[in-house]
C-alpha cells in the first residue's frame, strides 16, 4: 500500500511561513474553493443560492467574507467560493446539492495557491508587486491583477494589514519568488 502525503503547492508537507521585520507571508493550504457560474437563464435562483450561502451576492469587484463560507466575484455571473479545507474538504460537492440546476459548480482547490500577506508594510509590498490601488481598498474588495505575469487575485480581508492573494498552482514558486522579493524590498 502506498504512504501518499499531500503536498502544499510550494511541495513542502507543511506549510511555509517567512517572516521579515514589517510583513509576513504565510502559504495558505487550508482553502477549499469552487467556481460557482450561474446557468442561463437560471440567474435568479443562482442569486437566491448565493444570498442563502453568503448572506449576499458578490458585486464586481467585491468579496463577502463570510464565515466560514466566503466568495467573491470573478466574472459576469461568476464568483470563486472559499472555505476551510478542515470541515470543507468536499465544498464543489456540497455547493452542487445547494445550487441544483441553478449553476454550474467546478472544484478548484488543486488549481490555486494562497498566500496570505499581513503586516503594516503590506501595503508598500502590495505596491512593487500589483497595479492595484491598495491604499484605497477596503475590507471586502477583490481584484484581479497581474502579479509578475501571472493573473491572480487580491483580497483585501478584515485586519487593515491583511491582503489574501490566489494565484495559479502551477506557478506557485514564482509567485512565492515574486512575494520574497518585495518582501526583501521594503524590510
Amino acid at each position: 500500500m502506498h504512504d501518499l502525503r499531500p503536498l502544499t503547492a510550494l511541495g513542502g508537507q507543511t506549510t511555509q511561513v517567512d517572516t521579515f521585520d514589517n510583513v509576513t507571508i504565510a502559504e495558505n493550504n487550508g482553502l477549499a474553493l469552487a467556481s460557482v457560474a450561474a446557468r442561463l437563464g437560471r440567474e435568479k435562483p443562482c442569486h437566491t443560492a448565493l444570498k442563502k450561502l453568503l448572506r449576499d451576492v458578490p458585486l464586481p469587484g467585491r468579496a463577502v467574507l463570510h464565515d466560514p463560507e466566503a466568495g467573491f466575484w470573478i466574472g459576469p455571473d461568476q464568483w470563486m467560493i472559499g472555505a476551510p479545507r478542515d470541515t470543507h474538504e468536499l465544498l464543489a460537492d456540497m455547493l452542487k446539492d445547494r445550487f441544483g440546476d441553478a449553476a454550474s459548480i467546478t472544484e478548484q482547490s488543486g488549481a490555486w495557491v494562497c498566500f496570505d500577506v499581513m503586516g503594516p508594510a503590506m501595503p508598500d509590498l502590495c505596491e512593487r508587486i500589483c497595479a492595484v490601488p491598495i491604499r484605497k481598498m477596503v475590507a471586502g474588495d477583490a481584484q484581479r491583477t497581474m502579479i509578475h505575469q501571472l493573473a491572480c487575485f487580491v483580497i483585501r480581508r478584515q485586519d487593515e494589514d491583511h491582503i489574501r492573494i490566489l494565484g495559479p498552482r502551477s506557478a506557485a514558486k514564482s509567485l512565492h519568488d515574486a512575494l520574497i522579493a518585495a518582501a526583501h524590498a521594503v524590510a
